[in-house]
């Protein structure tokens, strides 16, 4: 990455760090005592007092992403003396169920689809917050943020990470080269993809395989779409199934997003046709950007970990990213984000401490210093991001102007939002129509 010689430093600091902890605290009597004194231990000094036990954490984050989350929570796991067992997993979603079900769930887990939170509850499975935990969440992010994890008026799970997911990934140096602008309207985006395909390059890449998670990036195509035809109060009803999934209007913004991803003019650069779309691993579909393949790759803020090392993602690097525009910006500016919420499964105190922590502005400040994250937490400071997108993707989160929804798919029930939503735009993308597709989805919805 283009700040990755800086995120290189702090990780070697943070490991340096560990290192002189662990050989002041060298065990015995003597070791809780290094982690009460210590000046680093200080911020972890209201989770002591539980050294030697252990907490497992689930989640699908992984890869560079779960490399960065562990050594976020480091100095907090040296200082209290509580080890936490962590596991990522590509199949994450179908596995925490069978394993909440099988009565073998993890002390905690990492959910990016909140709408699956209500079922762990009525199960008995998910354990309440604290009232430490729901403190410091309050302190910490908006109101809206905390409904998404509150049950029947019961806070079970604080934010821990967020994303915007209304960008569009390009080639800045592509741009001044052929004299391309950056769009600022739907319209002119279909302009510019109609222009670069008259240039002879497919002006779209795109993935959306995913092992179980298969389509999700096609649901986050729809509902960014939605959220620009329909606006936020629709959106709204959409998500609720206030508004059946196959009413007119969400037809009018699938059909809307096929005039791109279903157009084999403008998809899919690099890789194939249409369908090479459903089987292109969405970690690596943005990629042909930097070879000329394509020139757009749609995709959220957490993508730019996805290109290789020593790629400067700037204003005037290898690659950036520009908002994905409005259909009318008379209308407001409309931003499609997602983030993970910390649920419990076990109510230990060592647990409860790890989950309070979680949702502290000193574990935010630590995984958004390192890098590709970023978080709504209302007490992280802007200067602590260190790459541009990130930062950018704060401030968009933090304007008063911009309209902000979540992730549609994530909020609606697990089977529809992490099941048949995401098989269904799969098969919408081979080729099944809108109208079927939606119907389909439809009647998969048990109220």
């Amino acid at each position: 990455m283009g700040m990755g010689s800086g995120r290189h430093r702090r990780a070697l600091a943070g490991v340096l760090a560990t290192a002189l902890l662990a050989a002041g605290c060298g065990g015995g009597a003597s070791e809780e005592a290094s982690f009460t004194d210590s000046p680093q231990c200080e911020p972890y000094r209201a989770y002591q007092g539980h050294s030697g036990t252990t907490v497992s954490a689930f989640a699908g984050i992984r890869d560079v992403e779960g490399v960065n989350l562990e050594q976020a929570w480091r100095l907090f796991s040296d200082c209290t003396g509580i080890k936490i067992d962590y596991e990522g997993s590509g199949e994450f979603e179908k596995e925490v169920q069978a394993r909440a079900a099988g009565g073998d769930a993890p002390d905690v887990a990492f959910f990016a689809q909140p709408g699956m939170i209500p079922k762990l509850v009525a199960d008995g499975a998910a354990k309440p917050a604290s009232a430490a935990t729901k403190r410091l969440a309050e302190q910490n992010w908006p109101a809206d943020w905390l409904t998404y994890g509150t049950v029947n008026n019961t806070f079970y799970a604080a934010p821990l990470g967020a994303n915007v997911k209304s960008f569009v990934w390009y080639s800045p140096a592509t741009f001044k080269k052929k004299g391309y602008a950056v769009p600022e309207t739907w319209d002119e985006l279909i302009t510019l993809s109609k222009k670069i395909a008259a240039d002879g390059v497919k002006p779209w890449c795109a993935g959306i395989e995913s092992g179980a998670a298969t389509g999700w990036p096609a649901t986050d195509w729809l509902e960014d779409t939605m959220l620009r035809t329909a606006g936020p109060e629709t959106y709204d009803k959409w998500v609720a199934h206030d508004l059946p999934f196959n009413d007119p209007a969400v037809v009018e913004a699938t059909d809307r997003v096929g005039s791109i991803l279903k157009n084999p003019r403008f998809v899919n650069g690099g890789f194939g046709g249409v369908t090479s779309v459903a089987r292109t691993p969405f970690q690596t579909a943005g990629l042909p950007i930097l070879r000329g393949r394509c020139a757009m790759h749609r995709q959220a803020s957490f993508y730019a970990l996805q290109f290789p090392s020593g790629t400067k993602v700037a204003e005037d690097g290898d690659v950036y990213a520009f908002y994905f525009p409005a259909v009318d910006p008379a209308k407001g500016k409309p931003v499609l984000g997602g983030g993970e919420f910390v649920v419990a499964f076990a109510d230990r105190p060592e647990v409860q401490a790890f989950q309070t922590f979680l949702a502290s502005a000193e574990f935010a400040t630590t995984r958004v210093e390192l890098g590709s994250w970023v978080s709504a937490n209302r007490n992280v400071k802007i200067e602590a991001y260190t790459g541009t997108i990130d930062k950018l993707s704060a401030e968009i989160l933090r304007d008063p102007k911009a309209v902000f929804r979540f992730d549609g798919s994530d909020l609606m029930p697990g089977s529809v939002g992490a099941g048949s939503f995401w098989t269904g735009m799969t098969d919408w993308i081979n080729g099944e129509d809108t109208r079927d597709t939606l119907d389909a989805i439809e009647a998969s919805w048990k109220d």
